[in-house]
């Protein structure tokens, strides 16, 4: 069995050369990540298009996924060789932008002290160290360092997300993003949501013509409002670095399998992030609590599997692609199939009101869940799954069928957004969109990539029309 679950591998210093990248798609890079948190604009669109030419040099398709920093606040610059912040030592923190201490940590937010209140607690950077605030005057905030540890450059400051008055996405967000869509990228990221609204505010066209919309999951106010932002988004992350910091460790394990199953349920691709293999950024190999970690999260149901410093800036980049693929193809051969889809159906029944069951949603839901039956009991060589803005091959995909999806589309946009969908090869089908002609340009392409032969037994989904709201044929069929 080929992998199934997808790699997203994020792009830096370390891997953004052309031969870096040429050995990145080798080794399994489904889709590429560009963090906007660092770096100018225009290095990152420099790094967009030469993405974009390996990929088409190498004739392979690989999904870019831009990641929005958000309302990021940060601490101003600690010395170059560091602060140690003791365990149990009296800090102050007060607006400024000259610099920080061990002593006077100064943040780059001027409403730092508005946003605060006694019994905050506060983590710095990936919560190396962490602060619990006691006291606030007209003049700074006192502050207990519960965690100890030491702090460099400008980390980040987490304050409480419900409080916090920077709006998601900031004007700056939403400039770089800007950009992005003019040049045609795939999907974004939606930094520090906390509600639909937040989601809605990304302004952009509905994908296809626009980007994947993907909100992180890293806020209390985000858990609290997940089923609304489901709605509102195409695709969700489990950031799970600053969750865990919002939320008790021993919680974020149940947090990371609820917003899996939820996003399931919706027919959303969902992303595993944060640390997944993070001692290969020095490492030639992982630890076996990661390689359990990252086969866990295949077992959950995601979609995708993210490697974030392993691969910007870790000595190890190409490495950690391939041993991210190995673990992840080996978790695809031992995952639960047969229940998986019925554990989606009753999700799905669980999920709808009476009244949705009747619409486009409830038929694309019985005919995916036939379909996957269908795949089982007839052992079919593959499904085609035709559909103009992914919407068929998505719901399919969600029901884990143990045979190869193949997603059939006339949309360019369409098949580079499929990239992140579980199981799913993207192809181009070029033709009208009468539906004889759909499946006859589908099997032939089909068949001239390699994947189908003669007499094959196969499945072929998809809408009546090419503008169906749902998906209502199925046909099984021999390959001429």
């Amino acid at each position: 069995m080929q992998r199934r679950t997808k790699i997203i591998a994020t792009i830096g210093p370390a891997s953004e050369s052309e031969p870096a990248l040429r050995k990145l798609v080798d080794a399994g890079m489904d889709v590429a990540r560009l963090g906007l948190a660092h770096g100018t604009l225009e290095e990152a669109l420099d790094r967009y298009h030469r993405i974009r030419q390996v990929a088409s040099d190498m004739s392979k398709r690989v999904g870019i996924l831009v990641d929005l920093p958000g309302p990021k606040i940060r601490a101003a610059s600690f010395p170059d060789d560091g602060s140690e912040l003791i365990k149990g030592d009296e800090i102050k923190i007060v607006p400024g932008s000259i610099g920080s201490s061990g002593k006077i940590v100064e943040v780059e937010y001027e409403n730092v002290l508005e946003d605060l209140l006694p019994g905050d607690v506060l983590p710095f950077g990936d919560g190396q160290v962490v602060v619990r605030v006691e006291n606030l005057s007209g003049n700074g905030v006192t502050a207990i360092i519960t965690s100890g540890g030491r702090l460099h450059g400008r980390p980040g400051i987490r304050i409480p997300s419900e409080r916090l008055s920077l709006p998601t996405p900031t004007d700056e967000d939403l400039r770089k993003l800007d950009a992005f869509v003019d040049v045609g990228v795939d999907m974004v990221a939606v930094s520090y949501v906390r509600s639909a609204h937040d989601v809605r505010r990304v302004g952009t066209e509905p994908h296809p013509r626009g980007p994947l919309v993907v909100a992180k999951i890293e806020t209390k106010s985000a858990v609290e409002n997940l089923e609304g932002i489901i709605e509102a988004s195409a695709a969700i992350m489990v950031a799970r670095g600053d969750l865990g910091t919002e939320f008790d460790l021993a919680d974020l394990p149940h947090l990371q399998k609820k917003i899996i199953a939820e996003c399931i349920a919706g027919g959303l691709p969902v992303i595993t992030a944060t640390q997944m293999l993070d001692s290969m950024i020095q490492n030639s190999s992982p630890t076996r609590a990661e390689a359990s970690d990252v086969a866990n999260a295949v077992f959950d149901g995601t979609s995708a599997v993210m490697l974030s410093g392993e691969t910007a800036i870790g000595e190890y980049a190409v490495e950690s692609v391939e041993t991210m693929a190995r673990i992840a193809q080996r978790a695809d051969e031992a995952f639960d199939y047969g229940r998986w889809a019925e554990r989606v159906a009753e999700l799905r029944k669980d999920s709808e009101t009476e009244a949705s069951n009747g619409g486009s949603q409830g038929i694309t839901d019985a005919m995916t869940l036939a379909t996957w039956r269908a795949a089982n009991e007839l052992e079919l060589a593959a499904l085609l799954c035709i559909s103009g803005s992914g919407f068929t091959v998505r719901s399919m995909a969600r029901f884990r069928p143990n045979v190869p999806i193949l997603g059939m589309t006339m949309d360019e946009r369409t098949a580079q957004q499929l990239t992140l969908s579980w199981g799913v090869t993207p192809i181009t089908i070029t033709g009208e969109l009468g539906y004889e002609t759909r499946i006859k340009n589908a099997i032939e392409m089909a068949k001239s990539e390699g994947h189908l032969e003669t007499n094959d037994l196969i499945g072929v989904l998809a809408g009546i029309t090419g503008d169906s709201p749902a998906t209502d044929v199925l046909r099984i069929m021999r390959v001429p």
